[in-house]
């Protein structure tokens, strides 16, 4: 090995020999260079994490080195958004499809502000993610450096405040490792979402004061599986004496549906869910009765409302506005209701609520289903599920046109042959010709509102394990970014690769985001993008007309989304009717190496299921007016 030799000339600081060596490490042996983005590589291999969504720029360089590196010993490897917000919402796909923390970059000054909107959607829908985002050199703060985003220039870092669960500056390299680790730690903990680390330039490139992680990321950030056993154990009693106990799926039922569905069969007791719990139970499912809330069913409501009802039990839901019709008291709202949640700070949205129960989901209902079984129960939920578990398969594997138990609005618009082809049979043909396990990303905006009400992904399971990534139907009812699903998608099908994943959004939303749909095609992901293309914002063009506003601002364009595909390597396909879809060979649509987009030219007379929202915008206008 070559000898290193200090200039006897000049007088050197501690911290400048150590960028010598790193120096000297990195040109002649290569090995020998740990830099703090090589221990941050180390960290995400620990928790198995595959890529890293963002640009880069001149401040976050040494961490796309340490990103090359990485990805030269096949680990985590760089996904090259093209704009920041995308990267954010690619790294909320991968989580929702995974359940591990995404992770999203950015370089210093406007490569950080532009992530806050796609951060935000995260805190809000509580997902976990890590962002990493670049500083100037700390040696230039206040001295006007180009791009200077710090507490004496932009200050990203007091934005990124109100956005994030941890948000700190890395100012000296020995702080790095034990602030990732906080950092991860706290985006698992309940609330879950975003935590920030700001890393300036010279600070990013000195080397680890390790080689090697000193901690076990992966097991502390295992979920406990503590239970409120005394709760549980109050509610066992409340369900028995209840006449007709009602079961409310939220967002975050995912590893425990199963189980909670289980319990549901051998109640038989009802079940519906919130917009973000939609994609956890079959639509077939013989207890099934809708979706509450938003572009919700009126079975769900008029159920919730009936005065026979005296047991609601809400699980991982927050209670926000979406999920509850605008917080009814009739429905949900109301004394009758038992609150179920791994979060504590959600339950102060129930104050009404008889019971409050925080604990792990999945243990709290397989603490009520170990006492309440035995074994007449366990041979007849034994042969209930074995019964619709066959009927179900015949469903998907026939298509069999079929009655669901609950009601849907204007459903013979679901079966219409008109043109241009009505957003209902849209929904409706879309399950009909995709496979069961199809993964669907849903957009803010009508085409939100469509799936939430007319789309039914196929799910043959009445009961048993799920993951943390279960939800065949994904939205983002909170925040309600637009362009949000087009990102997401593809941090889905990433994660996914061996499974469908159809991203359903607007022509207003496209014209937003569309330009990540090249980041599908330079990956290669057989990702379908269906553009509801009215020439308009649709969800604007009839709030506006159903709350008697001026009819202004809404429209755009005509434009040809199918030359757009052509134009950026993708496949695309114009469906102005019921026909043009059914031509559509979706199996070799699916088998093909990139994207594929369905510029779908829908009716746009058809009025989307969003009155209850104008209901609250115009009560909640009322009460400002008294």
């Amino acid at each position: 090995m070559s000898s290193f030799i200090l200039p006897q000339s000049h007088k050197l600081t501690k911290r400048r020999v150590i960028e010598m060596v790193a120096t000297y490490a990195t040109v002649e042996n290569p090995q020998e260079s740990f830099e703090l983005g090589d221990l941050l590589m180390s960290y995400l291999e620990q928790l198995d994490i595959e890529y890293v969504f963002g640009i880069p720029g001149g401040s976050i360089e040494p961490l796309y080195n340490a990103l090359a590196r990485s990805e030269q010993r096949n680990g985590p490897r760089s996904i090259t958004a093209r704009h920041e917000t995308g990267a954010a919402f690619m790294a909320e796909g991968y989580t929702r499809a995974t359940g591990k923390i995404g992770v999203c970059c950015a370089t210093t000054g406007p490569g950080a502000t532009n992530l806050i909107t796609g951060v935000s959607s995260a805190y809000e829908n509580q997902i976990p993610m890590l962002v990493i985002t670049a500083q100037t050199a700390i040696s230039n703060f206040g001295k006007g450096s180009v791009q200077e985003s710090s507490c004496t220039g932009l200050n990203t870092l007091g934005m990124f405040q109100h956005c994030t669960r941890y948000n700190t500056l890395v100012s000296h390299a020995d702080q790095f490792e034990h602030k990732l680790v906080s950092a991860v730690m706290t985006a698992y903990q309940f609330p879950q979402g975003p935590v920030h680390l700001s890393i300036p330039i010279d600070i990013m490139r000195e080397l680890a004061h390790t080689s090697s992680p000193n901690y076990d990321l992966a097991m502390l950030t295992q979920q406990p599986t503590l239970v409120d056993e005394n709760a549980t154990k109050k509610l066992g009693e409340l369900i028995e004496q209840a006449d007709q106990p009602i079961f409310v799926l939220g967002a975050d039922c995912a590893s425990a549906a199963g189980t909670i569905l289980e319990l549901a069969i051998q109640l038989k007791a009802l079940i519906v869910t919130t917009p973000e719990g939609r994609g956890f139970i079959s639509p077939h499912h013989p207890l099934y009765r809708g979706t509450i809330g938003i572009a919700g069913h009126i079975t769900a409501n008029n159920l919730l409302s009936d005065k026979k009802t005296d047991l609601v039990i809400a699980i991982g839901t927050k209670l926000g506005e979406g999920s509850t019709g605008g917080w009814d008291p009739t429905t949900i709202m109301s004394d009758r209701l038992v609150h179920i949640e791994s979060d504590a700070g959600r339950l102060i949205r129930s104050p009404m609520a008889k019971l409050h129960i925080r604990g792990n989901l999945n243990s709290v209902f397989n603490q009520l289903l170990s006492s309440m079984t035995n074994s007449d129960n366990e041979q007849a939920t034994h042969d209930y599920t074995q019964k619709w578990t066959q009927q179900l398969s015949d469903i998907t594997h026939t298509k069999q046109q079929v009655q669901f138990n609950f009601k849907i609005n204007n459903q013979e618009k679901c079966f219409s042959e008109a043109t241009p082809i009505k957003p209902q049979r849209l929904m409706y043909g879309l399950t009909e010709q995709l496979p069961p396990n199809t993964l669907y990303v849903a957009d803010s905006g009508n085409s939100m509102m469509w799936a939430i009400h007319y789309l039914h992904p196929y799910d043959r399971r009445l009961a048993g394990q799920r993951t943390n990534a279960c939800s065949l139907l994904h939205v983002s009812v909170e925040f309600g970014s637009m362009g949000w699903a087009i990102g997401t998608s593809i941090g889905m099908a990433l994660a996914r690769k061996n499974q469908p994943v159809v991203c359903i959004t607007g022509d207003g939303s496209h014209l937003m985001s569309g330009q990540e749909i090249t980041v599908a095609v330079q990956e290669q992901l057989p990702l379908i993008y269906i553009i509801l293309n009215d020439s308009a914002f649709g969800i604007v063009r009839h709030g506006q007309q159903l709350g008697n506003a001026e009819p202004i601002a809404f429209n755009l364009p005509v434009i040809d989304f199918s030359l757009y595909a052509q134009s950026i390597g993708a496949n695309g396909y114009i469906i102005n009717s019921p026909a043009d879809l059914k031509a559509l060979d979706f199996k070799k649509i699916l088998a093909q190496k990139g994207p594929t987009i369905l510029d779908v030219r829908i009716d746009r007379e058809e009025v989307s299921p969003i009155a209850d929202r104008i209901k609250v915008l115009h009560s909640s206008h009322e009460k400002l007016e008294l």
